[in-house]
């Protein structure tokens, strides 16, 4: 299958699924409003944090995920799973987004 046709049907990651569906493959246009808002959701929150660290994440072609720091290095995150790995080699060492602080500071 070639990246186009993969990019329109493949595995989801379990933190891309939506609140109503336990499918773990996605098919263009099913339920695709509500797994983007999620996504932008999820990705929101991501940023709350990032931004202390002076990164950016956004959305691309809801698939996948950009991070950006501001000196204009940037990574493609593939999944929520791996986007504390590459906050730590963006940044040279590793944060806790479950942290008391962003807790007590973002109520969560």
């Amino acid at each position: 299958m070639c990246i186009f046709c993969g990019d329109f049907i493949s595995s989801i990651h379990w933190t891309d699924r939506t609140k109503n569906s336990d499918k773990t493959k996605v098919i263009v246009g099913e339920l695709q409003r509500d797994r983007q808002r999620e996504r932008l959701v999820r990705a929101n929150l991501c940023n709350q944090i990032l931004q202390h660290y002076q990164l950016k994440l956004r959305d691309w072609n809801n698939t996948k995920f950009i991070l950006e720091d501001a000196k204009g290095n940037s990574r493609i995150i593939h999944d929520l799973n791996t986007l504390w790995y590459e906050v730590h080699s963006l940044i040279g060492k590793s944060i806790n987004p479950l942290d008391d602080y962003f807790i007590k500071k973002f109520n969560f």
